[in-house]
């Protein structure tokens, strides 16, 4: 666990976190254009605000009234929360879990052996997906060798103790996700390694019975709310490509995870294609 002290923290930003704030800087101005420009067309149109989450943030935000109401900043949070959460950490799971079937082809088989004899040729459908016990296996090992996220910050809202630690009032706090899931005092000395068996009993019987040891989508009231549809998502894409392609490491794959606000490949991945 890190613990950043709000009076000195700002002082000693590296160039990746200073990027970062300029990038974040950029988008929240682009983002708010887009929901201004919304929200003044839908008011001219008699608040007709749309179906979609931005048009239903703006609806809420109209439709409620003093402390309910919430604010442009609110709504940009949201709008940034879905893309981010919604869309490039499943991208970034289907990559990381790409590359570790690409590496070892017995697992590759293995799970397109279990997607065949569930779906055959169809399209996977939501009945099918838990069935593939293998695939669970594979995408939790992958989330635990590459976890979209690889910190958590919380702001400590009072004063707490830890053990012997004691937390101030209002200091953050960062978990370190992926400290936890490569700890060997936890996982065993081939927590390093890519073995999907660890899960064979599921989450629980990985981190026998310490659940707060596997964090890929946090826990506790605040469990990332898009959980299961990341995982039926990846689930979904993974099972399809199984169904018509093998796929090996590419010679040309450059191999660089970089932290930005995800844990990504900084060259993407590079593979090679084999149509079945």
């Amino acid at each position: 666990m890190l613990i950043s002290l709000p009076s000195i923290s700002p002082l000693y930003k590296n160039g990746d976190e200073t990027e970062s704030e300029k990038i974040e800087k950029e988008i929240r101005e682009l983002v708010l254009v887009i929901i201004k420009k919304r929200e003044k067309v839908a008011l001219e149109e008699a608040k007709i605000f749309g179906s979609d989450l931005l048009g239903l943030h703006l609806k809420a935000r109209h439709d409620a009234t003093g402390k309910n109401k919430i604010s442009v900043d609110e709504i940009f949070d949201e709008c940034k929360t879905f893309y981010s959460a919604g869309q490039g950490t499943t991208q970034i799971l289907l990559s990381w879990t790409i590359l570790l079937l690409a590496i070892h082809a017995d697992w590759q088989e293995k799970t397109r052996d279990e997607v065949l004899k569930v779906f055959s040729q169809q399209n996977p459908n939501s009945d099918g997906l838990p069935r593939p016990r293998t695939m669970n296996m594979i995408i939790n090992e992958s989330l635990r060798l590459y976890p979209p996220i690889v910190f958590n910050e919380r702001k400590a809202k009072k004063g707490a103790r830890l053990g012997n630690l004691i937390i101030p009032a209002n200091v953050k706090v960062y978990v370190p996700i992926l400290a936890l899931h490569l700890d060997p005092k936890i996982w065993g000395e081939d927590a390093h390694l890519f073995k999907p068996e660890r899960f064979t009993k599921g989450v629980v019987g990985a981190t026998n019975n310490n659940l707060a040891v596997f964090l890929p989508f946090g826990m506790g009231p605040r469990t990332c709310v898009g959980m299961n549809f990341a995982i039926n998502e990846a689930k979904i894409a993974l099972s399809t490509i199984l169904q018509r392609y093998a796929f090996t490491l590419s010679p040309n794959n450059i191999h660089s995870p970089v932290q930005t606000t995800t844990l990504r490949p900084e060259h993407g991945i590079q593979v090679v294609l084999h149509a079945l």
